[in-house]
């Protein structure tokens, strides 16, 4: 097996794990405030409805969908967990790149001899730790909600 140098292990580890925990990041801030955005918007309409009695054709079955719209975009939030992975992610990623740019101004704990494998070490240990969280959070979800 061939070890990898600092410009591979650079582009072909380091960079491309900030980009899918940058990307993964952004794709579940998107949902999740598309959810909440639904559920406040239907949340609002509710009462104006109601408000207008029988004066709205079909005005039950409206609010009546906009409630189901509510409890649907609720329970997919929380089974995805959105808000909680896009916190996670965004937090690794900029942990990643703070190793980063450390390495790259040779600044502490990058500033002796061997920097290299400290930085794979601390990379990897940012990375197991992720894994580590995400293996306890689908261990810890009830049986039949999927998480994998």
């Amino acid at each position: 097996m061939q070890q990898m140098n600092d410009s591979e292990y650079f582009e072909q580890r380091l960079e491309d794990q900030i980009t899918w925990y940058s990307t993964e990041s952004s794709r579940c801030k998107v949902r999740y405030r598309g959810l909440r955005l639904a559920e406040i918007v239907a949340a609002a309409i509710i009462p104006l409805l109601s408000g207008m009695g029988g004066s709205v054709t079909y005005g039950n079955w409206i609010i009546g969908a906009l409630g189901m719209l509510i409890a649907i975009s609720a329970a997919t939030g929380t089974l995805f967990k959105y808000h909680e992975n896009w916190i996670q992610y965004r937090a690794t990623s900029e942990a990643l790149k703070h190793e980063k740019y450390l390495f790259l101004g040779r600044s502490a704990p990058y500033d002796g001899e061997h920097c290299f494998p400290v930085l794979v070490q601390r990379v990897e240990q940012l990375i197991s730790k992720e894994n580590s969280n995400w293996t306890v959070a689908v261990k810890s979800e009830p049986k039949g909600t999927g998480g994998g």
